[in-house]
């Protein structure tokens, strides 16, 4: 089974105190001896890739794990991974959690990791930083000389919508504005998702900048092997909207439902807080299901806020 372009997944979340980000819940893959090191390890209000992202209350991106304040980086280098973006998960004005994301970098792992951002009063999204693993650099350069208003291209589109949208085929996909060059390198999946801010949530003000985290990838390295998009059905748990599984191809739409208070997914959903599982098949109902029937391990999901309130869960499985 090909590896995906995420290579390692870690939740971290604040103490009883508020003073720390103590380890939560991780996947890492093959990179075992990092998951060993990261699990005893702790941060403070600017320490580390985690605690700068909490300091700074927003999303950031290292694109060299030798610089920039990173703690594990000869860890790091000695599994292949160089890059890693923190996403902090706010409710209101509450740091639910900080979720680090990390990939690796060889001829094979073609993919991209872009932060976009909306300054506050400005009428585009412009590239924030961006890792281009591969023979992306083409690629790389359009996305820095590209601006999206709301509504436009994958990043627009979430802007907009307060939303994660899914491209399965962003080569052939007419509201992806950099199809060409995408076909070219390769890259054929696209997944954005909106980043949650303090106060009042993604998008909600007019003072306050957007941020949309996107994930674009080659068919040899999927982002993950199985992505689901639910949400909330008033009472009665989540209900599944979108998805793509890279054994099973498209997923059907409001044809799956979970518990409302069962299993990882309901757990995302009660508490705002993001949770790994690595016992996917273990999981009630369709989610356990899909990953029998894919035979995948792991599950992380990851909650899209709008200040309190809970918008949609967003599924990977690896």
């Amino acid at each position: 089974m090909s590896k995906t372009f995420i290579r390692v997944v870690e939740v971290w979340v604040p103490d009883a105190a508020d003073t720390l980000l103590e380890f939560g819940s991780g996947w890492y893959g093959d990179t075992r001896a990092f998951g060993a090191i990261s699990r005893r390890m702790c941060f403070g209000r600017g320490e580390g890739l985690p605690g700068q992202a909490w300091e700074q209350r927003r999303p950031i991106m290292l694109k060299d794990l030798g610089s920039g304040g990173f703690l594990r980086t000869q860890a790091a280098a000695a599994e292949g991974l160089n890059c890693a973006v923190a996403w902090p998960v706010f409710a209101g004005d509450a740091l639910r959690a900080v979720v680090l994301i990390f990939c690796g970098d060889d001829e094979q792992h073609v993919g991209a990791i872009e932060l976009w951002r909306n300054a506050a009063g400005s009428h585009d999204m412009v590239l924030d930083s961006g890792y281009y693993g591969g023979t992306a650099e083409v690629f790389a350069f359009l996305s820095q000389h590209t601006a999206f208003r709301r509504g436009t291209g994958l990043p627009g589109l979430v802007w907009e919508q307060g939303m994660p949208v899914f491209m399965p085929d962003l080569g052939h996909a007419t509201k992806f504005l950099r199809a060409e060059s995408a076909r070219q390198v390769g890259i054929n999946r696209g997944f954005a998702l909106p980043c949650s801010l303090p106060g009042g949530g993604q998008g909600s003000s007019r003072n306050a900048d957007t941020y949309v985290m996107a994930f674009l990838s080659a068919l040899a390295t999927p982002i993950a092997r199985r992505l689901e998009l639910w949400t909330p059905v008033a009472g009665d748990g989540l209900s599944r909207v979108d998805g793509f599984c890279e054994q099973a191809g498209p997923l059907a739409h409001d044809l799956a439902r979970t518990s409302a208070t069962l299993g990882l997914l309901a757990q995302v959903a009660a508490t705002g807080v993001p949770g790994v599982s690595l016992q996917a098949s273990a999981e009630p109902g369709p989610v356990g299901e899909a990953a029998r029937a894919a035979g995948l391990t792991a599950l992380v999901a990851l909650p899209v806020l709008h200040g309190n309130e809970l918008a949609a869960v967003v599924a990977w499985y690896f």
